[in-house]
């Protein structure tokens, strides 16, 4: 068999992602507080950026500043067409007072101040406080007792007292190992009485949860009606008492624009009172224009120059991008605004992206962590992109509307007779909305509505 060697050369096309053209398309992807925090990171890095208030800035500052260094009808078209698919306890962790002063408490915050005054010995300080530090944000305890007990070198009699002093602080239900010890803590603290409401919380919460009331009244010898009074008094207990602290430590959501009702118009406003407002500081000006040729300190500042322009460039083009699909979802869902979601309609990134004359994944990547402030409420602005069904009237009718439709049918059904599927599926037709019994059920477990067995009440 002989074998040999040939050489031949190939043509083809392919897209090569520049430095530039990656954080171009960072910068699209970031949340306004991300945003924030990297614009600081590449100020710390290039000196000749820094901040500027708005009110300093004159018109046409920017555009001076960006003077053709760079090719940027190139690069965005390269940014259009891209496609791009992509609580632990330790010794240091000292507990400060001086952090909640000026702010919410978070858990670990509000359950080490109630530590601390009621700890009675202070060799028991490290126990509790692990303890805190391996709650969830739900306030559950993830950890096993003989596993802290064995980490810190103590008995496990000695850990479990520290946790049952634990589990007497607010928020009731609190260090609790599952869903059974977080209800009967709750219902000690209270000082319930009744021997029944603990023995379904001990023994029957799987049939609370499918609505199994005949068969836990057989259990207990009483009426279904009464059990029906014990579940629903149990439903009012708080399942996961940690979450009401959980917002604390997540960022404040800043709207990215504003859509406003004025008159009977609505207008599309940048919240530009939050964005980054970068220049080019005016010492480094004075230096690049006095060009000293090839020297080491020219390169470095017209390199430090050109990241700067990239960088307020791809801002801009991020503003830009962003006020467009607002503009864009205002055009498409002005009847959502003016009278609620039951008229939201169905829009797709691709429809968007035709409109505005960008790749899909642009749009995708403008309205990913991206809110906007309306009259209805504020929103992710991934939240006006769904699919849908054709209504009667050959309109399109948004997964968002059906599945607000379902609620409506739902809430005014007979509660001791509720609809299956089914019959919600016929209700919805004659509202001339054609959806299967299957697209019902999938629509209805993603509003958390139980189907209609779990539903029924008996009293």
């Amino acid at each position: 068999m002989k074998m040999g060697y040939s050489l031949h050369l190939e043509q083809s096309q392919k897209l090569v992602m520049t430095p530039q053209l990656k954080q171009a398309i960072k910068i699209l992807q970031l949340a306004t507080f991300e945003l924030d925090q990297y614009i600081e990171e590449q100020i710390e890095t290039n000196p000749i950026l820094e901040m500027k208030d708005l009110e300093e800035k004159s018109e046409g500052d920017i555009e001076r500043q960006l003077e053709e260094k760079v090719n940027w009808k190139e690069y965005m078209e390269d940014f259009d067409n891209y496609h791009y698919t992509q609580s632990q306890y330790n010794n240091d962790n000292q507990f400060n007072y001086e952090n909640i002063v000026s702010r919410d408490a978070t858990l670990q915050e509000h359950l080490l101040f109630q530590y601390h005054i009621t700890l009675l010995d202070y060799k028991y300080k490290e126990i509790g406080e692990y303890i805190i530090y391996n709650l969830n944000p739900n306030g559950y305890l993830t950890i096993d007792v003989e596993e802290i007990a064995k980490e810190l070198n103590e008995e496990c009699s000695t850990v479990e007292n520290i946790l049952q002093i634990v589990q007497t602080f607010d928020p009731p239900g609190i260090a609790a190992r599952n869903l059974k010890e977080c209800l009967l803590i709750q219902l000690d603290q209270m000082g319930m009485r009744n021997k029944n409401v603990f023995t379904v919380v001990e023994e029957h919460l799987e049939e609370v949860a499918d609505n199994k009331y005949p068969h836990i009244a057989k259990k207990l010898g009483i009426t279904v009606s009464e059990v029906q009074e014990i579940c629903d008094f149990i439903r009012t207990l708080e399942p996961k008492p940690g979450r009401k602290f959980a917002s604390i430590n997540n960022n404040y959501i800043v709207a990215d624009a504003v859509i406003k009702k004025i008159g009977s118009e609505y207008l599309v406003i940048l919240n530009d009172r939050n964005a980054p407002r970068l220049t080019i500081r005016n010492d480094y000006k004075k230096l690049l224009s006095n060009d000293q040729g090839d020297s080491e300190t020219t390169k470095f500042l017209n390199d430090k120059f050109n990241s700067a322009i990239w960088l307020i460039r791809s801002i801009e083009q991020r503003r830009q991008t962003i006020y467009k699909v607002v503009e864009m979802i205002l055009k498409k869902q002005k009847n959502f605004f003016e009278y609620g979601k039951k008229y939201l309609k169905p829009m797709t990134l691709k429809e968007v992206a035709d409109e505005i004359q960008v790749h899909e994944s642009t749009v995708s990547r403008a309205t990913n962590g991206k809110y906007v402030d309306t009259p209805m409420g504020i929103f992710e602005l991934k939240y006006f992109f769904s699919s849908g069904v054709e209504g009667q009237d050959g309109e399109g009718i948004s997964a968002e509307s059906i599945k607000n439709y379902m609620k409506e049918i739902i809430e005014a059904e007979n509660p001791y007779k509720p609809l299956s599927d089914d019959k919600i599926g016929k209700k919805l037709a004659e509202k001339g909305i054609q959806v299967s019994r299957r697209t019902v059920a999938k629509y209805r477990e993603d509003i958390n509505i139980p189907s209609s067995s779990k539903r029924k009440r008996f009293s």
